[in-house]
């Protein structure tokens, strides 16, 4: 990772649509995510979480984190917060390894998406993330990963543009230094 991946990172984001913010810390991005979030957030219980204590985090800023199981949570919940395992500077796109179907749910049923990016974990392009990617199917079990270029988007025969069609209508990424240079981790 270099300061010219992670500002080639920022151009590409915008660029397909999603807003993209260098973070202080943790409480900062708390402090935002409040700001930005409405109605239930889906926050899921992922290694990182937990470690950050991230859903205590946000509900100490006001957002309403969502407890139980995230089935239940209604038909579009408001918000989904997730951490990313790396992003990929050429196009904008940020990787989860999303296994576990409360991280599909926060990425894909909720409005708007924040996405916590460590910007140590920004590769160059989908090549760097060769090895990465190579690692997390090492595993005999199967593996869901995530590819999330932009807020979700669609066009139909006419060529009419729609957004938040089939997920979140807003991609928020937020780069916070210290979260996990572990690409393997989210």
């Amino acid at each position: 990772m270099t300061e010219n991946s992670i500002d080639r990172f920022i151009e590409s984001a915008k660029r397909v649509g999603a807003e993209v913010l260098r973070i202080e810390n943790l409480p900062e991005a708390a402090a935002y995510i409040a700001g930005k979030a409405q109605g239930t957030t889906l926050v899921p219980e992922t290694p990182l979480a937990v470690r950050h204590g991230l859903r205590a985090l946000l509900a100490a800023a006001g957002v309403d984190v969502f407890g139980k199981s995230f089935r239940e949570a209604g038909h579009v919940p408001g918000a989904g917060v997730t951490f990313s395992n790396f992003a990929m500077a050429d196009t904008g796109t940020v990787v989860l390894e999303s296994t576990d179907e409360n991280i599909r749910l926060a990425t894909t049923l909720p409005e708007k998406h924040f996405v916590l990016v460590d910007p140590a974990t920004i590769l160059s392009d989908n090549l760097a993330a060769a090895a990465p990617m190579t690692a997390f199917h090492r595993d005999p079990a199967p593996k869901f990963i995530a590819y999330i270029t932009g807020p979700s988007r669609t066009a139909d025969i006419e060529r009419v543009l729609t957004i938040g069609c089939h997920g979140p209508r807003e991609l928020h990424i937020l780069l916070v230094d210290g979260i996990s240079s572990d690409l393997m981790e989210n």
